[in-house]
This record gives C-alpha cells, sequence and structure tokens, in this order.
C-alpha cells in the first residue's frame, strides 16, 4: 500500500492542474491560493516518501516531473492573474524565471524526445523557496528581496540543470547536480 502512496500524490497534482486553472478562469483567489499551497506540500510528501521508504522509480519520477510543471504553470498563471499589479515591475522576475524552464523543457525534448526528470539538489531547494513564495505572497503579500532571490535561484538551478542535460548521454532521473555528473564522468 505504501509504494503506491508517492505516485499517487503525483496523480493527485496531475489532475489538480485543471482545477487550478479553472479556479484562476473563474477569479477564485482564495481557494486557488488554498489549493496551490496544498499541491506544494503534497510535493514535499511524495519525494520524502519515496526517498525515506526507497520507493523511487522511473515512473514516480516521471509523474513527480508533469506534476511539477503542471503545478509551476497554474501557479504562475495565478500569480499573473491575482498579483500582477501587486508585483508591478518586479513580475519581469517571473517571465525571465518561465524562459528557463521552457527552454530547460526544449532541450530535453530535443536532445531526449522526453520531459526532464533529473530532480536535482538546487531544483528542489528552489521547489522549496518558490513554494514559499506563493505561500507568503498569497497569504502575507509581497516582499520584494525574498520575490527576487527565489526566481533568481531558479533561474541558477534551471542553468545548471541546462548544462547537465547538455553532459548527459541518456537521459537519467534524479541526479544530484552538476558536480556529482561531472565526477561521475571521470
Amino acid at each position: 500500500m505504501l509504494r503506491h502512496i508517492p505516485n499517487a500524490l503525483s496523480v493527485y497534482r496531475i489532475i489538480m492542474f485543471p482545477v487550478l486553472l479553472y479556479l484562476v478562469f473563474s477569479r477564485n483567489e482564495l481557494l486557488f491560493s488554498w489549493l496551490i499551497c496544498i499541491n506544494l506540500l503534497t510535493d514535499i510528501a511524495d519525494g520524502w516518501i519515496a526517498r525515506r521508504f526507497n520507493l523511487q522509480t522511473e515512473l514516480g519520477a516521471q509523474l513527480d516531473s508533469i506534476a511539477d510543471y503542471g503545478t509551476y504553470a497554474a501557479a504562475f498563471y495565478g500569480l499573473y492573474v491575482f498579483k500582477k499589479v501587486t508585483i508591478g515591475p518586479w513580475f519581469v522576475l517571473v517571465w525571465v524565471f518561465v524562459a528557463f524552464i521552457v527552454s530547460f523543457l526544449i532541450l530535453s525534448f530535443l536532445k531526449f524526445g522526453t520531459s526532464p526528470r533529473l530532480h536535482l539538489y538546487s531544483t528542489k531547494v528552489g521547489g522549496y523557496l518558490q513554494g514559499f513564495l506563493f505561500f507568503s505572497l498569497f497569504s502575507f503579500g509581497f516582499w520584494p528581496p525574498y520575490f527576487a532571490f527565489a526566481l533568481i535561484w531558479g533561474v541558477v538551478s534551471f542553468t545548471e540543470g541546462m548544462f547537465i542535460l547538455a553532459l548527459l548521454p541518456e537521459m537519467r532521473s534524479n541526479q544530484k547536480g552538476l558536480y556529482w555528473v561531472l565526477r561521475n564522468r571521470t
């Protein structure tokens, strides 16, 4: 039974993607903010359970990555609709961050014909930073220094991911980071 929980949590997040989009379209900011936070918590939970109980699989890595990108897309769309005025000129950082995510995805599809599922340490930390960013933005308000830090961290993380994609001969899940990829090449 336990072995299915990480994948079930990822499937939940995938299913929630259209629900989150609907909430943005219908301008239901309160329910959107609650559900995006639940998505972020289930992302933490599925990864922790999979690592803690040695339940990591290729299917799980792929489901988690799809769920992550859906959550990112919904979160940033919600950010655009609900908080663009609040964020003001700082919103350009969101566009830069999104451009790096899209570049990362395109590189993976061009090179390997599949979505990336590297799960780097820097990406995990970035996910926590950006998750707290969404939570705090919808709960407490906009704080520019943290907003910039969380998004710049994400840009650096996706840059690391692009370097790793360029170095890998085939798609490999659950890479720790560029240091380890380079170390394993020698």
